[in-house]
Protein backbone atom coordinates (compact mmCIF):
# COMPACT_ATOMS: atom_id res chain seq x y z
CA UNK A 1 0.00 0.00 0.00
CA UNK A 2 2.84 2.07 0.83
CA UNK A 3 4.39 1.53 -2.24
CA UNK A 4 0.93 2.10 -4.02
CA UNK A 5 0.78 6.03 -2.57
CA UNK A 6 3.95 6.83 -3.62
CA UNK A 7 3.45 5.67 -7.29
CA UNK A 8 0.18 7.55 -7.27
CA UNK A 9 1.85 11.19 -5.46
CA UNK A 10 5.04 10.80 -8.22
CA UNK A 11 2.27 10.21 -11.21
CA UNK A 12 0.64 13.23 -9.30
CA UNK A 13 3.81 14.79 -9.18
CA UNK A 14 4.47 14.55 -12.72
CA UNK A 15 1.34 15.75 -14.06
CA UNK A 16 0.98 18.44 -12.09
CA UNK A 17 4.54 20.30 -13.61
CA UNK A 18 3.71 18.39 -17.26
CA UNK A 19 1.02 21.12 -18.10
CA UNK A 20 2.33 24.50 -17.06
CA UNK A 21 5.76 23.36 -18.80
CA UNK A 22 3.55 22.29 -21.91
CA UNK A 23 2.12 25.75 -22.02
CA UNK A 24 5.47 27.43 -21.25
CA UNK A 25 7.10 25.37 -24.57
CA UNK A 26 4.49 26.15 -26.86
CA UNK A 27 4.93 30.28 -25.38
CA UNK A 28 8.51 29.89 -26.37
CA UNK A 29 7.59 28.09 -29.93
CA UNK A 30 4.97 30.77 -30.87
CA UNK A 31 6.93 33.30 -29.87
CA UNK A 32 9.74 31.84 -31.65
CA UNK A 33 8.15 31.20 -34.81
CA UNK A 34 6.24 34.35 -35.18
CA UNK A 35 9.16 36.08 -35.17
CA UNK A 36 11.53 34.75 -36.98
CA UNK A 37 8.62 34.54 -40.06
CA UNK A 38 7.91 38.43 -39.32
CA UNK A 39 12.27 38.77 -39.94
CA UNK A 40 13.17 35.86 -42.32
CA UNK A 41 13.25 38.61 -45.28
CA UNK A 42 14.94 41.07 -43.72
CA UNK A 43 17.49 38.66 -43.18
CA UNK A 44 17.07 36.74 -46.50
CA UNK A 45 18.20 40.34 -48.10
CA UNK A 46 21.05 40.63 -45.95
CA UNK A 47 22.35 37.30 -46.29
CA UNK A 48 22.26 37.56 -49.86
CA UNK A 49 26.24 38.68 -50.07
CA UNK A 50 29.11 38.72 -47.24
CA UNK A 51 29.51 42.47 -47.19
CA UNK A 52 25.67 41.75 -45.17
CA UNK A 53 26.68 39.48 -42.66
CA UNK A 54 27.92 42.09 -40.24
CA UNK A 55 24.34 43.99 -40.12
CA UNK A 56 22.63 40.23 -40.19
CA UNK A 57 24.65 39.63 -37.07
CA UNK A 58 23.32 43.01 -35.29
CA UNK A 59 19.74 42.00 -36.36
CA UNK A 60 20.48 38.38 -34.78
CA UNK A 61 21.47 40.17 -31.73
CA UNK A 62 18.41 42.51 -31.38
CA UNK A 63 16.40 39.32 -32.07
CA UNK A 64 17.97 37.54 -29.31
CA UNK A 65 17.07 39.95 -27.19
CA UNK A 66 13.39 40.05 -27.95
CA UNK A 67 13.11 36.42 -27.70
CA UNK A 68 15.10 36.43 -23.99
CA UNK A 69 12.58 39.14 -23.13
CA UNK A 70 8.87 37.87 -24.46
CA UNK A 71 10.35 34.45 -23.63
CA UNK A 72 10.90 35.31 -20.12
CA UNK A 73 14.61 33.88 -19.66
CA UNK A 74 16.36 37.25 -18.87
CA UNK A 75 20.24 37.41 -19.29
CA UNK A 76 22.50 38.39 -16.74
CA UNK A 77 26.19 38.45 -16.72
CA UNK A 78 28.29 37.36 -13.34
CA UNK A 79 32.07 37.54 -13.55
CA UNK A 80 32.10 39.11 -16.75
CA UNK A 81 35.61 38.88 -18.03
CA UNK A 82 37.34 41.69 -20.85
CA UNK A 83 36.97 39.98 -24.07
CA UNK A 84 39.99 39.98 -26.06
CA UNK A 85 40.87 41.78 -29.27
CA UNK A 86 39.10 39.93 -31.90
CA UNK A 87 39.76 36.92 -33.57
CA UNK A 88 39.57 34.55 -30.78
CA UNK A 89 37.57 31.20 -30.14
CA UNK A 90 34.60 31.07 -27.74
CA UNK A 91 33.42 27.55 -26.06
CA UNK A 92 30.36 27.14 -24.57
CA UNK A 93 28.46 24.41 -22.50
CA UNK A 94 25.52 23.34 -24.38
CA UNK A 95 22.41 22.55 -22.36
CA UNK A 96 19.65 24.04 -24.17
CA UNK A 97 19.10 25.60 -27.15
CA UNK A 98 18.51 28.79 -25.32
CA UNK A 99 22.59 28.78 -25.08
CA UNK A 100 22.27 29.69 -29.08
CA UNK A 101 20.08 32.78 -28.22
CA UNK A 102 21.67 33.84 -25.29
CA UNK A 103 25.53 33.58 -26.93
CA UNK A 104 24.10 36.64 -29.27
CA UNK A 105 23.06 38.31 -26.12
CA UNK A 106 26.66 38.12 -24.40
CA UNK A 107 29.13 38.35 -27.52
CA UNK A 108 28.76 42.04 -29.00
CA UNK A 109 31.18 41.61 -31.66
CA UNK A 110 30.46 39.91 -34.99
CA UNK A 111 31.04 36.15 -34.50
CA UNK A 112 30.34 32.99 -36.76
CA UNK A 113 28.60 29.91 -34.76
CA UNK A 114 29.21 26.73 -35.62
CA UNK A 115 26.31 24.49 -35.47
CA UNK A 116 25.58 20.47 -35.45
CA UNK A 117 24.21 19.90 -39.62
CA UNK A 118 21.00 19.10 -38.46
CA UNK A 119 20.15 23.25 -38.16
CA UNK A 120 20.10 22.86 -42.29
CA UNK A 121 17.19 20.84 -42.00
CA UNK A 122 14.95 23.45 -40.19
CA UNK A 123 12.79 25.43 -41.66
CA UNK A 124 13.16 29.02 -42.14
CA UNK A 125 16.08 29.30 -39.72
CA UNK A 126 18.22 26.59 -41.89
CA UNK A 127 19.56 30.10 -43.98
CA UNK A 128 21.59 31.32 -40.98
CA UNK A 129 23.79 28.19 -41.56
CA UNK A 130 23.48 28.20 -45.27
CA UNK A 131 24.78 31.44 -45.79
CA UNK A 132 26.55 33.03 -42.83
CA UNK A 133 27.22 30.73 -40.04
CA UNK A 134 29.21 27.27 -40.28
CA UNK A 135 27.46 23.98 -40.05
CA UNK A 136 29.15 21.24 -38.78
CA UNK A 137 28.69 17.32 -39.71
CA UNK A 138 30.72 15.19 -37.02
CA UNK A 139 29.67 11.93 -38.43
CA UNK A 140 31.61 12.53 -41.29
CA UNK A 141 35.38 13.67 -40.85
CA UNK A 142 35.96 15.12 -44.08
CA UNK A 143 33.40 17.25 -44.05
CA UNK A 144 34.16 17.93 -40.08
CA UNK A 145 37.13 18.95 -41.42
CA UNK A 146 35.94 21.54 -44.22
CA UNK A 147 33.80 23.34 -41.67
CA UNK A 148 36.85 23.77 -39.49
CA UNK A 149 38.83 24.67 -42.05
CA UNK A 150 36.18 27.81 -43.26
CA UNK A 151 36.60 28.14 -39.26
CA UNK A 152 40.57 29.11 -39.87
CA UNK A 153 39.37 31.65 -42.60
CA UNK A 154 37.24 33.56 -40.52
CA UNK A 155 39.96 33.55 -37.84
CA UNK A 156 42.23 34.79 -40.49
CA UNK A 157 39.77 37.45 -41.73
CA UNK A 158 39.29 38.56 -37.79
CA UNK A 159 36.48 36.96 -37.32
CA UNK A 160 35.79 35.14 -33.70
CA UNK A 161 34.23 31.86 -34.02
CA UNK A 162 31.91 30.38 -31.16
CA UNK A 163 31.41 26.43 -31.02
CA UNK A 164 30.25 24.01 -28.60
CA UNK A 165 33.27 21.52 -27.81
CA UNK A 166 30.81 18.76 -26.46
CA UNK A 167 28.92 18.78 -29.98
CA UNK A 168 25.62 18.00 -28.42
CA UNK A 169 23.09 18.48 -25.74
CA UNK A 170 23.72 15.62 -22.99
CA UNK A 171 21.74 14.25 -21.34
CA UNK A 172 23.73 14.00 -18.22
CA UNK A 173 23.22 18.10 -18.44
CA UNK A 174 24.29 19.92 -16.81
CA UNK A 175 27.35 17.86 -16.40
CA UNK A 176 29.35 17.85 -19.51
CA UNK A 177 30.41 15.31 -22.03
CA UNK A 178 33.97 15.40 -22.57
CA UNK A 179 35.40 17.95 -25.13
CA UNK A 180 36.02 17.03 -28.88
CA UNK A 181 39.51 18.27 -29.94
CA UNK A 182 38.54 20.25 -32.88
CA UNK A 183 38.56 23.67 -31.34
CA UNK A 184 41.52 23.13 -29.43
CA UNK A 185 43.61 22.18 -32.29
CA UNK A 186 42.27 25.03 -34.33
CA UNK A 187 42.86 27.96 -31.45
CA UNK A 188 46.75 26.43 -31.75
CA UNK A 189 46.77 26.72 -35.66
CA UNK A 190 46.18 29.93 -35.40
CA UNK A 191 47.59 30.94 -31.97
CA UNK A 192 44.41 32.78 -30.93
CA UNK A 193 42.97 33.01 -27.55
CA UNK A 194 39.89 30.68 -26.46
CA UNK A 195 37.37 32.73 -24.06
CA UNK A 196 35.29 29.60 -22.10
CA UNK A 197 31.90 30.92 -21.05
CA UNK A 198 29.90 29.11 -18.75
CA UNK A 199 25.68 28.52 -18.77
CA UNK A 200 24.44 27.98 -15.22
CA UNK A 201 20.66 28.15 -16.10
CA UNK A 202 19.64 27.01 -19.53
CA UNK A 203 19.58 23.62 -19.29
CA UNK A 204 16.99 23.94 -16.59
CA UNK A 205 15.03 26.90 -18.13
CA UNK A 206 14.46 24.64 -21.77
CA UNK A 207 14.48 21.37 -22.11
CA UNK A 208 14.50 19.36 -25.47
CA UNK A 209 11.42 21.22 -27.07
CA UNK A 210 10.23 17.89 -28.92
CA UNK A 211 9.82 16.09 -25.40
CA UNK A 212 6.84 17.01 -23.43
CA UNK A 213 7.77 15.80 -20.56
CA UNK A 214 11.03 17.81 -20.58
CA UNK A 215 12.28 20.89 -18.23
CA UNK A 216 10.86 24.09 -19.33
CA UNK A 217 9.79 27.47 -16.96
CA UNK A 218 10.75 31.31 -17.22
CA UNK A 219 13.38 32.00 -15.08
CA UNK A 220 16.53 34.58 -14.90
CA UNK A 221 19.31 32.48 -17.67
CA UNK A 222 23.22 33.30 -15.90
CA UNK A 223 26.23 33.08 -17.57
CA UNK A 224 29.52 33.46 -16.59
CA UNK A 225 32.36 34.74 -19.23
CA UNK A 226 35.85 33.12 -17.91
CA UNK A 227 39.29 35.27 -18.62
CA UNK A 228 40.34 34.25 -21.82
CA UNK A 229 43.46 31.68 -22.06
CA UNK A 230 45.71 32.43 -24.30
CA UNK A 231 47.81 29.97 -27.07
CA UNK A 232 50.68 31.87 -28.08
CA UNK A 233 53.65 29.45 -28.11
CA UNK A 234 51.56 26.36 -27.55
CA UNK A 235 51.73 23.62 -30.50
CA UNK A 236 50.07 20.07 -31.39
CA UNK A 237 51.23 18.66 -27.83
CA UNK A 238 49.49 21.08 -25.88
CA UNK A 239 46.21 20.56 -27.48
CA UNK A 240 44.96 17.76 -24.37
CA UNK A 241 46.17 20.28 -21.74
CA UNK A 242 44.42 23.10 -23.06
CA UNK A 243 41.17 20.87 -23.38
CA UNK A 244 41.51 19.87 -20.30
CA UNK A 245 42.26 23.67 -18.62
CA UNK A 246 38.79 25.08 -20.50
CA UNK A 247 36.83 22.10 -19.60
CA UNK A 248 37.86 22.95 -15.95
CA UNK A 249 36.84 26.59 -16.00
CA UNK A 250 33.52 26.00 -17.39
CA UNK A 251 33.08 22.87 -15.11
CA UNK A 252 33.70 24.42 -11.90
CA UNK A 253 31.14 26.49 -11.70
CA UNK A 254 28.53 24.33 -12.92
CA UNK A 255 29.76 21.67 -9.70
CA UNK A 256 29.57 24.38 -7.45
CA UNK A 257 25.82 25.41 -8.25
CA UNK A 258 24.94 21.73 -8.66
CA UNK A 259 27.08 19.69 -6.38
CA UNK A 260 24.62 16.90 -6.37
CA UNK A 261 24.09 16.41 -10.44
Amino acid sequence: MVADGDSLRRTAYKWLFFIPRLLYKLWFVLVFLVSLVVLYIPFRILLRRPSGYPAAFKLMRAWGSFLALFSFVPLRIEGQQRLPPSPYIVCLNHGSYLDIIHTFNVLPEYFLFMGKQELLKWPLFNIFFKDMHIAVNRDNGMEAARALLKAGQALDRGISVSIFPEGTIPKSAPRMLPFKDGAFRLAIKKQVPIVPITFLDNWKLLGDPEDPWSRAKPGIARVIVHEAIATQGLGPADVDNLRLRVFEAMEAPLRKEYPAK
